[in-house]
């Protein structure tokens, strides 16, 4: 076993929350916290300095790029450091992207510590650890497919959520409209509902999208 301490960069926002993570981490054997980033640039570009294992990263941050942006463009680079996703996000609008970006594992901020400690140790192994909603979610997601939402669907959801029109919604995702028409046909489909209201609630009722 070496005793080579796994290095971490701490990626968020908030001070506080930063802060809270290293009082957490550093009282762990075999942790040292060697920087930190508050916004998700700082976070890639730090990450790129190769002292980093893992980067505990936040998904949402001001203005700018995300933490599944970053995450992608952590990972994207030969000899990369892990990236665990440490949020209060668990909708299926936050957890697909950040999966699908590259992230090695999924955590929420009310984790115990010891939790917190088990993940970054495992992803460090370049193994998974998802938070039991997280995991739960995905599972379902795979036993029943008729049901999910594609990561599209979801994000013309999310945009019909916040009062776009349609031909808003075309123009942000760069779709054409009729495209948009289509998935939110899906969408009405494969939630048992024929109204853009009814989808949204009931997405949000079942943990697909958030309330904002």
């Amino acid at each position: 076993m070496t005793d080579t301490p796994i290095r971490l960069l701490l990626a968020d926002d908030h001070p506080v929350v930063r802060a809270g993570l290293r009082a957490v981490l550093e009282t762990e054997p075999g942790l040292v916290v060697v920087a930190e980033a508050a916004t998700a640039e700082a976070a890639v570009a730090r990450a790129t300095e190769g002292d980093i294992d893992v980067v505990l990263m936040d998904l949402r941050f001001g203005p700018g790029m995300t933490g599944a942006e970053a995450t992608a463009a952590i990972t994207a680079r030969p000899g990369a450091p892990r990236v665990l996703i440490v949020t209060t996000y668990d909708t299926d609008a936050d957890t697909l992207p950040a999966i699908e970006s590259g992230a090695t594992g999924y955590l929420l901020k009310d984790a115990p510590p010891d939790d917190l400690a088990a993940a970054v140790r495992t992803a460090a192994a370049g193994r998974t650890t998802l938070a039991p909603t997280v995991a739960d979610r995905l599972l379902t997601r795979m036993r029943m497919p008729d049901v999910a939402l594609t990561r599209r669907e979801i994000e013309v959801l999310v945009l019909v959520a916040d009062g776009l029109s349609n031909r808003a919604v075309a123009a942000r995702l760069h779709l054409t409209e009729g495209t948009v028409k289509s998935h939110l046909a899906r969408c009405y489909t494969k939630l048992g509902v024929d109204s853009r209201t009814a989808a949204v609630a009931t997405a949000t009722d079942i943990g697909l999208i958030r309330r904002r």
